[in-house]
């Protein structure tokens, strides 16, 4: 009759010690299956056991907490002291934006201080050791709710907020200041360019210049059917805002026969047949170049929107909503051809439906 040996009778001696350790694992896993049975002893930190090492954390994090509320005034600074178009050289960036690097660099600061200071003050302060709360349903109890509240005391007890001044109060004065440079962001919005799209460099008295030749142009330099482009006098290529302002300010000069022009205004605005037009197509701001010499229609590249430069130069074909600002123009008593004013309407695509 053969012999039945328990579980435990197969371990050798030399096994035994590894056997009861697996055996205390199993029942502490047992008993609570959230423990680790080989999880060290808790070791307190030094700001645990020693207050001026815990006085060190704090003033660092408070330093952390300081240098981003001047990196953050230092941001608001960046967009008074910098203008838009200072530009500098930077290694290895090269050429870059004096104002976009200095509101990089605040920015930055400011954000990596508090959450450097965060993570320190958590890391040496906070209380560090661990914890396991079992899963509760949504609707917690009334004892779970006692308990959360319970634990959130405790943890702010822990943190030390209420004690440890110096943190909290530059730790708000951070977190207060930070928002300021999204409201200072604003000025990118700003300012409202208010009637700045109804004017351009034309006003009375202005002449009209050859952009080819540069030269003042008389009557007798357009011959009829020609197309010539002109822009204001004292409009230099060489100005700085010779871009921005030709944009609006280019024209377009034809000549046609009086006796062509259906619009009375366009008549009445025009001299000896010679009509002024802008050169940019209301449609998206194309220039406006393809003069047909017949029809007195002129084209433009882009879209295929076309004007009639014989009735007020409407539109005739294409996505352009609105036709061609005419300007005013005359000859003055040396015999040049001069503006009689700005443009009645603005120039370019429509904006607001030109409201």
């Amino acid at each position: 009759m053969s012999s039945q040996t328990g579980p435990d009778e197969n371990v050798s001696d030399e096994n035994l010690p590894a056997a009861q350790e697996e055996a205390h694992g199993a029942q502490v896993a047992k008993s609570d299956p959230f423990a680790d049975p080989g999880l060290p002893p808790h070791e307190h930190r030094i700001q645990d056991i020693d207050e001026r090492a815990a006085k060190r954390s704090e003033r660092t994090v408070a330093f952390l907490f300081t240098l981003s509320m001047l990196a953050t005034v230092g941001f608001i600074a960046s967009f008074v002291a910098f203008p838009i178009d200072k530009i500098v050289y930077v290694w290895p960036l090269g050429r870059v934006s004096a104002l976009n690097l200095a509101l990089g660099l605040t920015l930055g600061v400011a954000l990596f201080c508090i959450g450097a200071g965060a993570v320190h003050w958590a890391r040496t302060l906070m209380s560090d050791e661990e914890m396991v709360d079992e899963r509760h349903p949504i609707a917690a109890p009334p004892e779970v709710r006692e308990k959360v509240i319970s634990d959130f005391k405790q943890g702010a007890k822990e943190s030390a907020l209420g004690r440890r001044k110096l943190i909290r109060n530059t730790m708000f004065g951070a977190v207060a200041l930070v928002p300021l440079s999204g409201v200072v962001l604003l000025r990118d919005l700003g300012p409202l360019p208010k009637d700045k799209l109804r004017h351009t460099a034309w006003a009375k008295g202005k002449l009209l210049v050859n952009e080819n030749t540069n030269e003042p142009l008389r009557p007798e330099d357009i011959a009829v059917g020609s197309l010539t482009f002109a822009k204001p006098e004292g409009l230099e290529e060489d100005d700085h805002d010779f871009q921005k302002e030709i944009a609006k300010a280019a024209l377009m000069i034809v000549r046609l026969e009086p006796n062509d022009i259906k619009d009375k205004r366009e008549l009445d605005w025009s001299h000896e047949g010679i009509v002024a037009f802008s050169k940019i197509c209301t449609h998206v701001g194309c220039p406006v170049s393809l003069y047909e010499q017949q029809t007195h229609h002129v084209l433009c590249p882009c879209h295929q929107s076309t004007f009639d430069l014989a009735d007020g130069a409407r539109v005739l074909f294409g996505p352009a909503g609105h036709p061609l600002p005419q300007l005013n123009i005359s000859v003055n008593k040396d015999g040049y051809l001069e503006a009689q004013g700005d443009f009645a309407e603005p120039v370019g695509p429509a904006f607001w439906e030109r409201g």
